[in-house]
């Protein structure tokens, strides 16, 4: 996956990886040790920045080829 997503912070970029893998809000806060709602407001705010709105979109960003 492409880590490279510009205006993502390295925490944004992490939960977006997360997230595109399949894996919950809920298993990702238990990966990184923090809140489910932490984990929501940081997709919403990925959402935001990157112009998708759910987790396909986002796994097909995270996946697109370099331009």
């Amino acid at each position: 996956m492409d880590l490279e997503v510009p205006g993502l912070t390295p925490r944004q970029r992490e939960i977006a990886v997360l997230a595109a893998q399949g894996l919950t809000n809920r298993e990702i806060a238990e990966r990184l040790v923090v809140s489910v709602r932490t984990v929501a407001n940081t997709l919403y705010a990925i959402y935001d920045k990157t112009g998708v709105n759910d987790r396909t979109a986002l796994t097909a960003l995270l996946n697109r080829p370099p331009a």
